[in-house]
């Protein structure tokens, strides 16, 4: 069975799902405004995180090409299903949590946000919360492709494939072109890296 943490942000408190029960934890967070919620449809925004700086651009990607005013962001977080709960890691997720909540908070402070912590296997995990939570687009990081990796494709490459193949929503991959280019390379169900100068 898999354990899931679900951290909704907000102004006072932060709630924490963990096996279906719920407690409130008080932190001191500010990532989303009192009185952004909105009675009328809005999207719901996922993107896979994890520490690296790929992850950093797809959710910069997301918050300024996708999510609107009122629209929620769902930061989903994906541990393998034995990794441990020790405290070292429970602190290395919060000061990433923290991080990434700085930057939606700078780049766009109308949004809500919330983060998803959940031990699974990978792939499942993301269509399954996609499937749950009626995501409207999930956005992922697009990684370099190797050159050894030339003649075949890497997990990281079939990962991303599935996840746009199979995902029940709008699934973009996108990439940040190396300094002096400029753009993101973006790829969909129709197009592969596909270069956009924005």
């Amino acid at each position: 069975m898999t354990e899931e943490k679900a951290i909704y942000i907000s102004v006072h408190s932060a709630i924490i799902t963990t096996g279906g029960r719920a407690r409130k934890k008080k932190r001191r967070m500010s990532w989303e405004r009192a009185g952004e919620c909105s009675s009328s449809r809005k999207k719901r925004v996922m993107v896979l995180i994890d520490r690296t700086a790929r992850a950093e651009q797809a959710i910069v990607w997301a918050l300024t090409h996708v999510a609107n005013k009122g629209d929620l962001v769902t930061l989903l977080h994906v541990l393998p299903p034995h990794c441990s709960g020790s405290a070292h890691r429970e602190e290395e997720t919060s000061r990433l949590i923290d991080s990434l909540g700085s930057i939606c908070k700078a780049i766009r402070p109308q949004v809500r946000v919330e983060v998803l912590v959940i031990h699974g296997p990978k792939l499942a995990t993301v269509l399954g919360q996609v499937k749950k939570l009626d995501v409207s687009v999930l956005v992922l990081k697009q990684s370099k492709p190797s050159p050894l990796c030339c003649m075949m494709t890497s997990s990281r490459e079939e990962f991303v494939k599935q996840c746009i193949d199979r995902a029940e929503c709008q699934t973009m991959a996108v990439r940040k072109q190396r300094h002096g280019v400029g753009g993101y390379l973006v790829s969909t169900r129709w197009q592969k890296n596909f270069w956009l100068l924005a």
